[in-house]
């Protein structure tokens, strides 16, 4: 049987699950893909992973580079991460006319196409399955399995770090630094956890699920990011009150406008199933004209469920070898010359209810000055509660839900009621949806 030959860049924990896997399902990935695929060579920087590649027959290096330009390697597996060096041994490897896997969400969203546009010309394949929610096979499912349908809208937990500490603050009534000190400490979170819990994580990976649900280009650029720092146990006892959990959501939409692109802290109701996924797990549900709402859930990181979406596109790959380039499933959905400049809006063209949370004196007509300003702004209110001040406070909390209305609206309704003397400090303002509830 024909051996593909494979090359690896990055041995750090998806690097060494691959390993594990491609070794340990070696038959049945052979019975699959109808090829033998075998790591031949690997990378990394450091050195003291050359007694594992020795164990398993791979040839070891700590220069990439020495991978990319072997002319015997059919496959170029990138996991190094981030956007440098990464970018130029990809863009090597495809000039070498090697095929490339890659898990690296940031690379794809910021330089994709770029990348996508040169193996194009090469002729060869760029698969990126785990790049979005790990073992989820989100990407096939959109790109291949929903490819009847116009997508309406995609929205999903797709950080795990941050969904855990959403749960734990919640489940244990715990502060937002206390939990993401534990999330460090189980590993969940990275000394540095800026990408997790500022959103930018997730925003790289709403960029490629956009880019393959409505065929437009890979832009980052204009995804709204917002984290979830200012999220406190108190705002997560009266979303409960109020029926609702919230979580971190990236969320894409296809209106008459355009299309939306944002992340930020979502209230939801109860009864939704995004609403109930908890802990560091993953869930996408992704709305189709013809199948209506499916949703995609499971582990969104990890050695081994990670592993298994990078074996997976070697898979394809390997079956695709003989397919001439035209024939291929495109790598972004859509073919190249069909994709779409449906322009992305802007945060304040985007449309949302919102739950409202200020600190106002604790006075006869507060409230209806208050209500008068949202009532000039077009803005309804839905749900209210007011809680009488503590004996030594005279500042009551008000909480309230409002109707769908315009980012815009709400900006200047937050602007004119923070302007008011009887208003103490900044109000709090967390996005409502719905989906298909």
């Amino acid at each position: 049987m024909e051996v593909v030959k494979v090359g690896l860049l990055g041995l750090g924990t998806v690097g060494s699950g691959a390993v594990e896997v491609l070794t340990r399902n070696d038959d049945e990935i052979s019975r699959r893909a109808g090829r033998n695929i075998r790591i031949t060579a690997a990378a990394d920087r450091d050195i003291s992973r050359a007694d594992f590649c020795k164990e398993k027959g791979i040839q070891f290096t700590d220069d990439a580079y020495e991978v990319v330009n072997n002319p015997e390697i059919d496959i170029i597996i990138e996991l190094i991460g981030g956007y440098s060096p990464a970018k130029e041994l990809v863009l090597k490897a495809i000039e070498n006319g090697k095929h490339i896997v890659t898990a690296n969400k940031a690379l794809i969203a910021l330089h994709g196409n770029e990348i996508f546009g040169a193996a194009q010309e090469k002729g060869v394949s760029v698969a990126f399955e785990a790049s979005v929610a790990g073992g989820i096979p989100i990407i096939k499912a959109v790109r291949e399995g929903l490819s009847a349908n116009k997508i309406q809208w995609v929205a999903g937990i797709i950080n795990g770090t941050g969904n855990f500490i959403l749960t734990e603050m919640k489940d244990n009534k715990s502060d937002f630094a206390d939990v993401l000190k534990e999330a460090q400490n189980l590993g969940y979170a990275e000394a540095d956890p800026t990408f997790d819990i500022e959103g930018i994580d997730a925003a790289h990976k709403l960029t490629i699920l956009a880019s393959i649900s409505y065929g437009i280009p890979l832009q980052f650029d204009k995804v709204f990011t917002e984290g979830i720092t200012r999220i406190t146990s108190m705002d997560i006892e009266y979303a409960d009150e109020l029926g609702y959990n919230i979580k971190h959501l990236g969320i894409s939409k296809r209106t008459e406008k355009g299309i939306e692109l944002r992340v930020h802290p979502t209230l939801l109701p109860k009864k939704q199933m995004l609403a109930n996924v908890n802990g560091v797990m993953n869930a996408v549900m992704v709305n189709g004209d013809a199948v209506g709402s499916t949703m995609y859930y499971g582990a969104g990181a990890g050695s081994e469920p990670t592993a298994s979406a990078v074996v997976a596109d070697i898979i394809d790959v390997a079956r695709s070898l003989a397919v001439d380039s035209e024939s291929k499933v495109p790598s972004l959905a859509f073919y190249p010359k069909k994709m779409s400049q449906v322009p992305a809006l802007d945060i304040e063209q985007v449309e949302t209810g919102y739950y409202l949370r200020m600190e106002a004196l604790d006075k006869s007509g507060v409230m209806a000055d208050i209500a008068r300003i949202l009532s000039d702004q077009g803005v309804s209110i839905e749900a209210l509660i007011q809680r009488e001040p503590p004996s030594d406070n005279k500042f009551a909390s008000i909480i309230m839900l409002t109707k769908k209305v315009s980012e815009k609206q709400m900006n200047d309704a937050i602007k004119a009621i923070e302007s008011l003397d009887t208003i103490n400090g900044k109000i709090t303002r967390i996005r409502v949806e719905y989906l298909d509830c």
